[in-house]
């Protein structure tokens, strides 16, 4: 019996993580666009709530994301209300970003709809295995601290 095509590359960890997650991401970005967001829109709010008030070249830095990206981002998240751009009060030449109540409340909505889509993707495992899983996950991602 032949051998099933793409055998030898389907039998890499890379490979199976990189499905495993392009399954979390589709899972996460369909429970955040019932909400309305996007998968960056609620990166960048969850850090603006987390580091703010924050300067937008720190928060750009913060999230590693393209600083002409990050201020489309902004722009979509202020004209919805949930974050605002006043000048910084350290230095006035720079912006400094807040999470609005209305921003807040959405960002709570959207971590409980990441939290069912994580419960989803991790369904298979027990409580046990999933514990594990993480503890390893975090180890081979270099993000161990």
């Amino acid at each position: 019996m032949p051998e099933a095509p793409l055998a030898a590359i389907r039998s890499l960890p890379s490979w199976l993580l990189g499905r495993a997650a392009a399954r979390g991401r589709a899972l996460v970005t369909e429970a955040l666009a019932a909400e309305g967001l996007k998968m960056w829109h609620h990166v960048v709010l969850s850090a603006v709530r987390d580091l703010g008030p924050v300067a937008q070249a720190d928060l750009g830095r913060s999230v590693q994301l393209d600083p002409k990206d990050l201020v489309g981002v902004l722009n979509d998240l202020q004209r919805e209300g949930l974050v605002v751009r006043e000048p910084d009060p350290r230095d006035r030449r720079k912006n400094a970003v807040s999470v609005t109540g209305q921003g807040a409340r959405l960002l709570k909505r959207c971590e409980r709809a990441a939290r069912t889509a994580n419960d989803e993707l991790l369904a298979p495992l027990s409580a046990a295995e999933r514990d594990q899983f993480m503890s390893l996950l975090i180890r081979i991602s270099g993000t161990e601290s």
